[in-house]
């Protein structure tokens, strides 16, 4: 493979916006080097990959993942009772079903006593950002991964232990959790001087911080505790989804970015567990898409994020999913993508370095099949997947011809 070529499409998107006539994008060794008009005179000598009914963009990055997760039914309680070598293959299986459907970096928010931080990523995986084990409370959700700590002193004690392990971001579990047996969603698992402490701790040694979040109790703690990102944020009550208009404010004001967990397999059911939560509570799909929406409009910065792992609807892969119920919510496609891609970048640090197409950005580049504009399950059809300049090798897929 030549290192050093176009990629020539129809339709392009730069990150942030559709670029009109679509773009030839060329690479060399494993950055992008220009981002010209499809119709611009091609650079003499260099191969070409000809792809007139495909949209160019991006690589997609998913802002929450469970590695450690394999799609199965009540998967991270499963993951609890595996040995090294078994969790070590459903990491590596879960890596390349990102990198089948497009994802070409992945946050992972779940790991086990940090069976994904240590581990270095093969050339052909997604770049991997990890949270290491979520800290939670003392039996509290998601507590069979490692991460529990009560009191001050080993609140802090969590943090550092992650800082020496090379987390890219504090995880800390605020409210319970339907994944969880016995653990109460509605139920807070800290207060605010609590997560207070792991923020301003996570804060001095230049690590951001983002909260697990279900009911509206649990989004006020992270507000005044200060964190950086907050994960769900459904503003669930016992009667369903409220999100109170002061709390809608501060998170736009803060500029909290929010990720709603989006993407479920749309010929699959939701989990058992999220059917009871909607039996219990009176929540409905249509409500949380309006409560996103809401979101949006009031100019809370939203993130695309799957939970992917978790269960068989929520399978490694489900991202372009994700990006298509945040439309259904009512946001634009260009905010949509852009929250898979630049703004998902800027959230895990990385805004100078991949979700762009330009000039300088990682060759972290995807193709799809269709109109991304027009129709934004085309993400779904993935044509090409180019990781740090190198087409990946993807099941059921050939090699790109180069003209």
């Amino acid at each position: 493979m030549d290192s050093s070529y176009v990629i020539r499409a129809a339709h392009a998107f730069d990150g942030a916006a559709f670029l009109p006539g679509g773009a030839q994008v060329h690479i060399d060794n494993d950055r992008i080097v220009a981002v010209r008009s499809q119709h611009a005179p091609l650079p003499p000598g260099l191969p070409v990959l000809e792809r007139p009914g495909a949209t160019v963009l991006p690589g997609l990055i998913d802002t929450h993942v469970h590695l450690v997760a394999g799609d199965e039914p009540d998967a991270l309680v499963l993951d609890a009772d595996r040995s090294g070598a078994e969790r070590e293959q459903v990491i590596r299986r879960a890596l390349l079903a990102q990198v089948g459907a497009g994802v070409t970096t992945v946050r992972d928010l779940g790991d086990n006593r940090y069976a994904v931080l240590d581990r270095k990523v093969q050339d052909d995986e997604p770049s991997v950002l990890g949270a290491g084990p979520p800290i939670t409370s003392v039996g509290g959700h998601c507590a069979a991964l490692g991460g529990e700590a009560s009191g001050p002193a080993a609140l802090r004690d969590a943090v550092a232990e992650r800082a020496e392990h090379g987390a890219h971001v504090v995880k800390v579990i605020v409210s319970g959790g339907a994944m969880t047996a016995g653990s109460d969603l509605l139920r807070l698992q800290f207060a605010a001087a609590d997560v207070r402490v792991v923020v301003e701790e996570a804060h001095r040694r230049g690590i951001p911080v983002t909260a697990h979040a279900h009911p509206v109790a649990a989004v006020e703690v992270c507000l005044s505790a200060g964190v950086d990102a907050i994960e769900h944020c459904t503003c669930l009550t016992a009667n369903g989804i409220h999100t109170p208009a002061a709390v809608t404010a501060r998170l736009a004001a803060r500029r909290t970015m929010v990720c709603p967990t989006f993407g479920r397999l749309p010929t699959l059911p939701p989990s058992p567990q999220a059917v009871a939560v909607m039996r219990r509570t009176g929540m409905t799909l249509e409500a949380r898409f309006a409560q996103v929406g809401g979101l949006y409009a009031a100019g809370v910065p939203l993130l695309a994020g799957s939970d992917a792992g978790i269960h068989p609807a929520k399978p490694h892969g489900v991202l372009p999913y994700a990006i298509g119920e945040l439309v259904r919510s009512g946001l634009p496609v260009s905010a949509a993508v852009a929250a898979a891609t630049s703004v998902a970048a800027e959230a895990c640090g990385l805004a100078k370095t991949v979700g762009w197409l330009r000039p300088g950005a990682v060759a972290d580049v995807l193709v799809v099949d269709g109109v991304v504009e027009s129709d934004v399950l085309a993400l779904t059809r993935v044509r090409d997947v180019v990781l740090r300049g190198k087409f990946a090798e993807r099941s059921n897929a050939g090699s790109p011809a180069l003209s």
